[in-house]
């Protein structure tokens, strides 16, 4: 029997609602970039450089109205007369409005927060990011510099009339607040010695920014004593919060089960691993003993930090490459020191050109934190034991290549019909990908000697994977102690003493994001293993390369792109 051909015409209904999501995604973006322009600037969106964030009350009931009415436009849109693609984005975009607008009516963290109500994040990329001339760079500087007094004044205000700070928060405003005036002085000079036509222009800004920091640091200072809030989230918000950063129906009772049970999973394969490195049977401490010995013989030193950063970066572009296992695009990437104002959370992070900035030459930068200048040696030497040559090799993997900024650079060349996917990224595909390329370097080896010593501390860094996601909901939805979770952290992931009380730190100053190295992993890692049954015929690259063809989606997203 010869089939018919299919002469229907495209449904012009179909195509109306197309056009009509389309339109109606860019005015939600539009709108969404203009109430954060920090968050546009780190985009790469220069529209709004001039101006902060209004925290003020009335603006969060205007943000409030628009987010709620963004959200209508959504439900207008039938989803079933989308194309594939469009479907996702309207889906994706829904979940980020829905968020939104819960953190703003709900959690109110700009209320209790201090670390939400800083002008850092709007200020570091101008001076750090190269993606624009000096002069221009320092133009918007100086509108956002004189911006900072009233933005501070309205902080103390919103923060003063909540329900009250946690101490922690309270602390890590402060030294952010300090740095922040520390890199104005520096950052805005180095500028302007390209410029310095523009100093009268810029240094007075400069300088009434810096004064209204100082005031705000000794004004949070003031409160430390009285900042008792607890920093816990409590189950009910924490269960929402995990729900819209995941783009996930996963419980945090489930989340907690799966990791618990993996870590015992993941406690069996070091003990058996370190059993083989020490040549001797399984007994009672030797993974830690085994896992000390590794870094006592590779520790860091402040002075090779970078260096050796440098150079496991350096191999692991040529690595990836010789083993086919992913495109390596042609991106530059630097490695520096963590600028002042963006530490006190985690220890390293990745940060690609802005996705909505037009294509240039600014590179991927790599920031690295030193240990904290106040820590006693005995700490600064633990720090330099964690972060030993195995690990930084490792941290290396997650950040660089072939984790972050090898999937942000596959990223950014995705060009969809809206800006949804370029501007909008999943937590759980970015730190997914990023444990999952860990897995494909430990699997495939370093290439240039023995791989047990790697090997072991890839397993460490399973273990700590899991330790984060155990940790979050433990802290936030239970009752987990800072003694119960340094005991976790030092006797199951074998951590150092300052690493541990770090992530204490960090688990009380985030919530839900630790949770989503280990989802993130498992939702890779099956996609990968389906995607690999589906299409036997395809090499690992050729696989790779189309789960990272379709921007940073959340991983259930993904699988329908995929078909898998």
């Amino acid at each position: 029997m010869t089939e018919t051909p299919d002469h229907r015409l495209p449904d012009p209904g179909a195509n109306a609602m197309t056009d009509r999501f389309r339109e109606v995604s860019s005015r939600i973006l539009d709108a969404l970039l203009e109430e954060r322009p920090e968050w546009a600037t780190e985009l790469g969106d220069d529209r709004f450089d001039d101006r902060l964030t209004d925290h003020s009350e009335d603006a969060g009931a205007r943000r409030a109205a628009t987010l709620a009415d963004a959200l209508g436009a959504l439900d207008e849109i039938d989803d079933t007369l989308l194309p594939p693609e469009d479907r996702v984005d309207l889906e994706l975009l829904r979940t980020r409005v829905s968020g939104d607008l819960w953190r703003t009516t709900e959690l109110r963290p700009h209320t209790w927060d201090p670390l939400e109500q800083l002008p850092g994040e709007g200020l570091s990329p101008l001076i750090e990011r190269e993606s624009a001339p000096a002069a221009v760079r320092l133009e918007r500087l100086a509108a956002r510099c004189a911006a900072v007094p009233d933005f501070l004044s309205t902080a103390r205000s919103v923060l003063d009339s909540g329900p009250g700070m946690p101490r922690v928060h309270v602390e890590t405003a402060i030294a952010r607040v300090r740095a922040t005036a520390e890199l104005l002085t520096g950052g805005v000079d180095a500028l302007l010695a390209d410029e310095p036509s523009l100093a009268s222009r810029v240094l007075p800004a400069r300088d009434a920014a810096r004064e209204a920091l100082s005031t705000h640091a000794a004004w949070l200072a003031e409160r430390l004593d009285s900042a008792v809030a607890d920093p816990r989230l409590g189950a009910r918000d924490y269960a929402a919060q995990l729900w819209y950063t995941l783009d996930s129906e996963l419980s945090p009772e489930t989340l907690l089960t799966r990791a618990e049970s993996d870590l015992l999973a993941a406690e069996e394969e070091i003990a058996e691993l370190a059993a083989e490195y020490e040549g001797r049977p399984r007994h009672p401490g030797q993974v830690r003993r085994v896992l000390d010995r590794i870094a006592e013989r590779s520790a860091s030193e402040e002075a090779t930090v970078r260096p050796m950063c440098e150079k496991a970066l350096e191999h692991l572009v040529a690595r990836t490459a010789e083993l086919d296992l992913v495109t390596v695009p042609d991106t530059a990437i630097r490695i520096v020191a963590m600028p002042g104002p963006r530490r006190g959370v985690c220890v390293a992070y990745c940060d690609p050109p802005g996705p909505l900035a037009p294509r240039g030459e600014e590179p991927t930068t790599i920031a690295v934190a030193p240990p904290p200048g106040e820590w006693p040696a005995a700490r600064r030497a633990s720090f330099h034991r964690e972060y030993n040559s195995h690990m930084l090799r490792n941290l290396m993997v997650h950040e660089a290549v072939p984790g972050h900024a090898l999937q942000l650079a596959h990223a950014a060349r995705y060009q969809g019909a809206t800006r949804v996917r370029t501007a909008l990224r999943s937590g759980s595909f970015v730190e997914g990908w990023a444990v999952y390329a860990e897995d494909l370097i430990a699997e495939n080896g370093w290439g240039e000697e023995p791989d047990l010593p790697l090997r072991l501390t890839h397993l460490k860094m399973r273990l700590r994977t899991l330790l984060n996601a155990i940790i979050d909901v433990r802290v936030h939805a239970h009752d987990l102690s800072e003694a119960e979770a340094m005991e976790l952290l030092t006797q199951r992931g074998h951590q150092e003493e300052g690493e541990a009380a770090g992530k204490w730190r960090r688990a009380l100053l985030t919530s839900a994001q630790l949770a989503t190295y280990y989802v993130g992993h498992r939702e890779i890692a099956a996609i990968a293993r389906d995607l690999a049954a589906a299409r036997p015929a395809d090499s690992a690259r050729r696989r790779h390369d189309a789960m990272l063809a379709h921007g940073s989606p959340s991983p259930r997203h993904l699988r329908a792109l995929l078909g898998v």
